[in-house]
C-alpha cells in the first residue's frame, strides 16, 4: 500500500503573508486567537522537526506533501544533513494547485478551508495521513497504525455528545455576543450536515488517516458542500471540519476502526507556565511507546518553556542541532 503524508504549513511572520492577512481581514478578527489571531500563523522552526519525525519513524511513507501560500519552509538541508543516507522524498504545494478552479477564495488564511483541499494535491496517494506542523512522530510506527487493511483507516477518537458542545457553543461566546469558532462544534457541524444529530466521532490532535477517493466521490455529488465550506478567507463558526466528514462517511461503511487518542498521543497544551511544561515532558519521557506529540503553540511559551519543549523533541526524534 502506497501511502503519502500531507503536512499544512505557513510562516505567518512573513512580511508579505502579513500583509495580505492585513489587507483581507480586519481587527477585530486579526485579534481573535480562534480566527485569525498571530499564534494561529506563528512559525518557529515546527514543520523541521516534523518532517524530521517522519524520515525517523515513519521511513516507509512514499513521499512528503508540505502545503504553503507562496512560501518555502527550506527545509530540504536540514534533512539532508540529518539523514545523510537518504529520506523521503518531499514535495512543496502551493495553494494555487489545490485551488485550481476555485482561485476566488484565495488568498486564504483558514486552516479548515486548506484542509477541505488537501485531497486535490496532483499524485496524492489514495492513503494519506494528514499532519499539522505542530505534530510530530514520537516513536516508531507501522503503516497498520493508521491504515489496518486496504479500504480502512484507523481514527483515534471516540464518540461524543452533540448536545453538550451545542449549550457549551451557545456560551462561548466574544464580548460582543459573536460566536467562537471550536473544533468541537466544528466536528459537530460536519455530523449535522450528515443528519447526524446525536453524536458525532470526537477527534484529537493526532495525525489523521485518509482515503482521497473519499472526498473526491463525496464533493462530486455534492459540489456545494466544498464551496462554502472553503469560501471563508478567515475561520468561521459554521464551518465543518473535512476530516470528521470522512470518518463519518467510512463509520458508516463499517471502515473505521476507533481507537482511544490518549494511549497514543503526548499533548501539550499552549501555556506559559515552565513548571507545568517541565512536568508533562517529564510524564511523556516514561510514555516511550507512546507514537504521536502535539506541541501547541510554542510562541506562547515563555523562552525557557520553548527551550524545554525543543529539547526534549530533539532527543525523542534524536536530532541533534547545537
Amino acid at each position: 500500500m502506497k501511502i503519502d503524508a500531507v503536512i499544512t504549513w505557513v510562516d505567518g511572520d512573513d512580511p508579505r503573508h502579513r500583509a495580505k492577512r492585513e489587507k483581507y481581514g480586519n481587527t477585530k478578527s486579526l485579534n481573535r486567537d480562534d480566527v485569525a489571531g498571530s499564534t494561529r500563523f506563528s512559525s518557529l522552526g515546527e514543520i523541521f522537526y516534523c518532517v524530521a519525525s517522519l524520515n525517523r519513524y515513519a521511513p516507509w511513507l512514499n513521499k512528503i506533501y508540505i502545503v504553503t501560500d507562496e512560501q518555502d519552509p527550506m527545509v530540504g538541508d536540514f534533512i539532508a544533513k540529518h539523514f545523510p543516507e537518504g529520506h523521503i522524498p518531499m514535495e512543496i504545494v502551493d495553494h494555487k494547485v489545490i485551488f485550481r478552479g476555485y482561485e476566488e477564495h484565495l488568498p486564504t488564511f483558514n486552516s479548515i478551508s486548506i484542509e477541505s483541499m488537501t485531497w486535490r494535491i496532483p499524485g496524492l496517494a489514495e492513503h494519506y495521513i494528514e499532519f499539522n506542523d505542530d505534530l510530530i512522530l514520537a516513536a516508531p510506527t507501522r503503516p497498520e497504525d493508521f491504515f489496518p487493511e486496504e479500504g480502512k483507516v484507523v481514527c483515534y477518537g471516540k464518540r461524543y455528545s452533540s448536545l453538550y458542545v451545542t449549550l457549551s457553543h451557545l456560551l462561548r461566546r466574544h464580548s460582543d455576543g459573536s460566536k467562537q469558532v471550536s473544533f468541537r462544534q466544528t466536528m459537530r457541524n460536519a455530523a449535522e450536515l450528515l443528519g447526524e444529530h446525536k453524536n458525532f466521532i470526537k477527534i484529537y490532535h493526532t495525525p489523521k488517516a485518509l482515503i482521497r477517493s473519499t472526498y473526491e466521490r463525496y464533493f462530486a455529488q455534492h459540489p456545494e458542500h466544498l464551496s462554502t465550506n472553503i469560501k471563508h478567507r478567515f475561520r468561521e463558526p459554521s464551518q465543518y471540519n473535512v476530516e470528521e466528514l470522512q470518518y463519518l462517511l467510512l463509520n458508516r461503511e463499517g471502515r473505521v476502526v476507533m481507537r482511544e487518542a490518549y494511549d497514543e498521543l503526548l499533548y501539550l497544551k499552549p501555556k506559559r507556565d515552565s513548571r507545568y511544561i517541565a512536568k508533562k515532558l517529564e510524564e511523556f519521557d516514561r510514555k516511550a511507546t507512546h507514537k504521536f506529540g502535539c506541541f501547541n503553540s510554542l510562541d506562547l511559551m515563555t523562552d525557557e518553556g520553548r527551550e524545554l519543549t525543543t529539547e526534549w523533541i530533539e532527543r525523542r526524534i534524536n536530532i541533534v542541532t547545537k
